[in-house]
């Protein structure tokens, strides 16, 4: 098998540190470190292709308090980074790309509910700058920090972002987020079928053996896997997550 997948490892960003929650609960948090431009480094070090990042507090209530540390992450980690959470206008992003120095964002709530936002991000930054994050439970999209649905099927959304130009996806099933019990790779593979995006897997990652599994299915239009908690669980490193990945080790 020589399908190589990228391998983006996660930190969720709130006041400052890299915390995890529990199916996007808020309330469910778990704080790893004050320090999580360290643990990027150690990430990008260990063969990262890319560092995941979600600003919890912009995606939560509209505003970050995250801009330092994640300028710091982008400064130390010395690979591309993508940011998601609350980029809901053309101001936000320009922020992001442009001051802040992340790679590419991914918008999610704006997708849902104001498609020409995105179709205009599209028009100033392109598709490589620009992709999509859908994170759905039972397959109806959530948006604005997983508490509101926005009355939409993941995949109509999907086709409607392709369709404006979007080819990256970042697919998450809440129910697993955070979890360890395993990404729900049947509807993630769907979800790519269905839509013809490029798809990245998240939520539920477990370790080695679910990384494995996904490279087994070789499905065509998954092109990477976001791994958080068990990273900070200490269930699997970095190097070996990106050996399984890349197709170094079996």
């Amino acid at each position: 098998m020589t399908t190589r997948l990228e391998f983006l490892p996660a930190i969720d960003l709130m006041e400052a540190c890299a915390v995890r929650l529990y199916q996007g609960k808020r309330d469910q948090k778990t704080v790893y470190s004050q320090a999580p431009w360290e643990i990027a480094a150690s990430w990008r070090e260990g063969g990262a292709d890319r560092i995941h990042l979600v600003d919890l507090d912009a995606a939560f209530d509209g505003s970050s308090q995250n801009a330092v540390a994640i300028k710091r992450i982008v400064q130390e980690a010395k690979c591309p980074t993508e940011l998601g959470g609350g980029i809901r206008d053309m101001d936000s992003a320009a922020r992001v790309l442009e001051d802040w120095g992340v790679d590419r964002i991914i918008v999610g709530t704006v997708a849902a509910k104001d498609p020409k936002v995105v179709e205009a991000m599209l028009a100033r930054w392109g598709a490589e700058r620009v992709i999509v994050g859908i994170d759905a439970r039972d397959g109806e999209v959530k948006v604005s920090g997983w508490v509101d649905g926005a009355k939409l099927q993941a995949q109509d959304l999907g086709r409607g972002m392709r369709a404006l130009g979007i080819t990256t996806c970042v697919y998450t099933d809440i129910s697993r987020d955070g979890t360890l019990t395993g990404p729900n790779l049947p509807q993630t593979t769907a979800f790519a079928e269905g839509t013809g995006l490029g798809t990245i897997v998240s939520g539920g990652i477990s370790g080695l053996e679910d990384l494995r599994a996904i490279r087994a299915a070789a499905h065509p239009g998954i092109v990477g896997v976001i791994v958080g908690k068990a990273l900070f669980e200490n269930r699997c490193t970095s190097a070996e997550c990106a050996a399984v990945l890349h197709g170094a080790a079996a």
